[in-house]
């Protein structure tokens, strides 16, 4: 197995070697160079000039005055209370005369290394409020937080600008890996909470398989989305990374994680498979709540979740579901996944949405299916997205990729 250039891995725990002489200030162009000098990245073009524009903003956020935003008060207070709560954005008024630095939009096919790229810039991002988040993660924390606002404060008309208040109190930097818009409940909050969020000086780098004038068209409340996309282009730079290489590819593939076809010996593989990790755990039905929801898993064996793919994909499950699932089993093993046509493009669209939020998590998969990742969903709305997925499905079947979930940080050896 060729274990040099993972040019599109999103870990940069290691990112330079120990021999590597690189500054401690180092920004993401000095560390991308360094992995290409230690042999742990091929020399790419395209990302090293992606490296370079993150680089400039790296310099530019080092003279970087955030000015300090403090979360309005839900409640009405005194006149007093207000004033002092006014009293340091009123200290900054000066600072917020000069625009802040323009944040960065890198949009590419699926495996070009953009996530690997965004993290190099995160880990050394000179901000000391900063969050790096997976963009399915977050919306969901968005939908979180307006419930409990709309909960504790049954009166309040808004909810937008309190909120954006105060994620801008915890974080100057907001790094969104896989930028995408499915949900027409996102779209319609995301104009109004990203223009309060630049209001507040916020900067956004974000990764995408989608150029922002592509994100949520051809859809019903397409139109009413478009002022967001101007929002997006008016404050992020674009940067397109799309080398010939998917970096995914190409790994040594273990051919316990995707058997083909589905028949009754799969089954039995897979049983094999929910025994080995199951191991020491009796069988059991688990009921998982989150968010005033409730999803039962009919089989659970400790850090194992086993279902059949209709109850996954082919009932109206979101994004908070399939995030519950991924957070509470490290291994997740599905039966029977059928090849998808045309007309199941919206049980593409929820198989895309778990494999996302199972991918970012770093879980195990295991499946039997009908068909390879490549030919599963080869025509019909959306099949252009899945090939994102079908890269991530082959590079979750590599054997690097189960070394790592047994790896010290690794999903199972996570408490």
């Amino acid at each position: 197995m060729n274990a040099i250039n993972d040019n599109s891995s999103d870990r940069v725990s290691d990112q330079v070697s120990a021999s590597a002489v690189v500054p401690q200030d180092a920004g993401p162009l000095a560390l991308y160079e360094a992995r290409v000098a230690e042999g742990l990245l091929r020399p790419d073009p395209d990302q090293e000039r992606v490296a370079r524009r993150l680089d400039r903003l790296w310099t530019e956020l080092k003279t970087y005055r955030p000015p300090v935003v403090v979360p309005e008060p839900v409640r009405k207070k005194s006149f007093l209370a207000s004033v002092v709560n006014r009293l340091p954005a009123m200290l900054h008024r000066e600072e917020e005369m000069a625009p802040p630095p323009r944040g960065v939009y890198i949009v590419g096919r699926v495996g070009r290394g953009k996530t690997m790229l965004m993290d190099l810039f995160f880990s050394c991002a000179p901000l000391a409020k900063k969050q790096r988040i997976h963009f399915l993660s977050f919306m969901q924390e968005v939908h979180q937080r307006l419930r409990q606002l709309k909960l504790e404060n049954p009166g309040m008309s808004d909810p937008i600008p309190p909120l954006a208040k105060t994620i801008a109190a915890d974080a100057t930097l907001l790094c969104f890996d896989e930028f995408q818009i499915n949900d027409i409940a996102d779209a319609m909050i995301l104009g109004r909470l990203f223009q309060a969020l630049f209001r507040e000086r916020v900067i956004i780098v974000a990764t995408s398989n989608t150029v922002p004038g592509d994100l949520f068209q051809n859809r019903p409340g397409a139109d009413a989305f478009k002022p967001f996309i101007a929002i997006i282009h008016s404050n992020l730079d674009t940067e397109t990374l799309d080398s010939e290489t998917d970096y995914r590819r190409g790994r040594e593939q273990d051919d316990t994680t995707w058997v083909v076809p589905a028949d009754e010996t799969a089954r039995h593989r897979l049983d094999k498979v929910v025994m080995r990790y199951g191991e020491g755990h009796k069988p059991q039905e688990v009921t998982l709540e989150f968010s005033g929801r409730t999803l039962p898993v009919d089989h659970a064996q400790g850090p194992v979740a086993r279902f059949d793919f209709t109850s996954l994909c082919s009932r109206p499950l979101g994004p908070g579901d399939f995030l519950a699932v991924a957070k509470r089993f490290p291994v997740v093993v599905i039966d029977d996944i059928p090849a998808l046509g045309p007309d199941d493009a919206n049980v593409a669209r929820r198989f895309i949405t778990l494999i996302d939020a199972l991918y970012d998590n770093g879980n195990l998969l295991f499946v039997s299916a009908d068909a390879t990742p490549d030919q599963l969903f080869p025509a019909g709305e959306g099949a252009d997205a899945f090939a994102r997925t079908a890269s991530r499905l082959v590079e979750m079947s590599s054997e690097s990729w189960l070394a790592r979930a047994h790896a010290p940080g690794g999903c199972l050896s996570r408490p």
